[in-house]
């Protein structure tokens, strides 16, 4: 206990820090999401840029950008300001939106854009971004929301996220499908009457349609329980899905394992990350402190800028060394797999990577979300090397590679019976019983012996 008391000290310290709960939220960036991340912060911070982009601005054009970013009708309650940080001139806003229209978009793209659109102040922005790349691909919570931000901004961000609920598409910012089908409800308002308390009570009945049931439990009639289902079937229970990015037809790897005189060597796929730098003009007015009245504001400004530019490159490091620790962990634990194929791969939990690396389960989770590595056997995600176990030391997804190849192999010019492969099984040493044989079977997508 006494060792356990400064771990959770720490831990309320961490929960105090906006700039590690960015680096928490980043972690769970996909490749191709991050790079949205890097594009957005590059635009907001103009202490940041790419290397070799050495982008020259004057001591006159940072006090204007100074004045744009602490511009005092930013936070106006005015209902038509649209004013915000990110937009350029015209012309850059109309290439903005053309851009949206022409290519598809992430679920996060789709509904930061929007939030940048509200006239909400700063803070209220970078709340809402982290609520949005808190989202997965059905717009549910990756992360209790309340783990975002510190103990005396819960208020703010009840009132973002709200805000977040009402971005299209309409019902994300929520812990599950339930209450998703609420919040739309809510928001619409034109429900009928009964609607949140079936929807949040009585939706398996529905499902299942016991329409009189479900009138016996809320008092209400038939005719009132088949409106609510006429209702909710005009709501979408995973309304993230639509905007989703699922497996693409390509998927470009996180990383690449290579195999160099019988070792495993990992290598982050650098080519898709871009390096990022601080620019040298803001970095050489960030050491010079002995600024006046205008001068000493612009100095704050440019020390602000610099700072939150070399925490995000920080961030951006730590990204990549945990995720080659995560990965080279696995690597060591599925060794067979990478020398000899799928088939071979073993019982492996977030908990025994956890364990091995000293980090939290919660983090190895998160870091392993929607990453893929490229293999001699393919692109896999790193969640595929997180198995079941069976028996006998082999994994759930070893022992359907072992189902798949017997059936392919088999040339006896019988077809063999979901018990016949069971029998086979157990003289390789797998005891699994035939009902679970028939299962992994439909899982495989192959038929039963009869019918092939």
């Amino acid at each position: 206990m006494q060792f356990q008391r400064p771990v959770l000290k720490q831990e309320m310290k961490l929960k105090m820090s906006p700039q590690l709960l960015q680096s928490i939220s980043l972690l769970a960036l996909p490749l191709q999401n991050l790079k949205l991340k890097i594009k957005e912060e590059v635009e907001k911070n103009p202490a940041l840029e790419y290397v070799n982009e050495n982008q020259s601005l004057s001591y006159d054009e940072i006090v204007d950008k100074k004045k744009e970013d602490f511009d005092p009708f930013e936070n106006s309650s005015d209902s038509g300001y649209t004013q915000t940080k990110w937009q350029g001139n015209d012309n850059s806003k109309r290439q903005f939106m053309e851009g949206t229209i022409s290519r598809s978009e992430s679920l996060q793209e789709h509904m930061v854009s929007q939030l940048h659109l509200q006239p909400i102040g700063e803070r209220e922005r970078e709340i809402g971004e982290l609520l949005i790349y808190n989202l997965d691909n059905n717009g549910f919570y990756i992360e209790e929301p309340e783990l975002l931000v510190k103990s005396d901004e819960l208020e703010l961000m009840k009132k973002v996220r709200h805000l977040v609920r009402q971005l299209d598409p309409v019902g994300t910012c929520v812990r599950d499908y339930i209450e998703s089908l609420k919040v739309q409800a809510e928001i619409d308002g034109r429900y009928p009457p009964g609607t949140l308390e079936v929807i949040e009570n009585y939706l398996e009945l529905l499902n299942r349609g016991k329409i009189s049931d479900i009138a016996k439990k809320t008092g209400l009639s038939e005719d009132d329980i088949d409106d609510i289902l006429y209702y909710i079937r005009f709501l979408d229970p995973f309304p993230g899905r639509e905007y989703s990015i699922e497996t693409p037809s390509y998927i470009i790897p996180d990383l690449i394992v290579k195999k160099r005189e019988g070792d495993y060597f990992l290598t982050i796929n650098e080519e898709e990350i871009p390096i990022l730098q601080i620019n040298s003009y803001f970095e050489e007015l960030s050491k010079d402190e002995n600024k006046e009245g205008e001068d000493k504001e612009v100095n704050r400004f440019v020390n602000s800028a610099v700072r939150d530019a070399k925490w995000f490159m920080n961030t951006i490091n730590l990204w990549n060394s945990t995720l080659l620790k995560t990965a080279r962990a696995i690597v060591d634990f599925q060794r067979d797999f990478f020398r000899k194929g799928p088939k071979y791969l073993v019982p492996l939990t977030l908990k025994d990577i956890a364990r091995e690396i000293d980090m939290n389960e919660s983090t190895v989770s998160r870091i392993t979300r929607g990453k893929y590595i490229q293999t001699e056997w393919g692109v896999f995600e790193l969640k595929y090397f997180f198995t079941n176990a069976v028996s006998s030391g082999n994994s759930k997804t070893a022992v359907k590679e072992i189902i798949k190849e017997i059936i392919e192999e088999n040339k006896s010019g019988k077809k063999l019976s979901d018990q016949k492969i069971s029998d086979l099984l157990q003289m390789r040493g797998i005891n699994i019983a035939r009902r679970t044989v028939a299962k992994y079977r439909k899982e495989l997508d192959i038929m039963p012996s009869f019918r092939r």
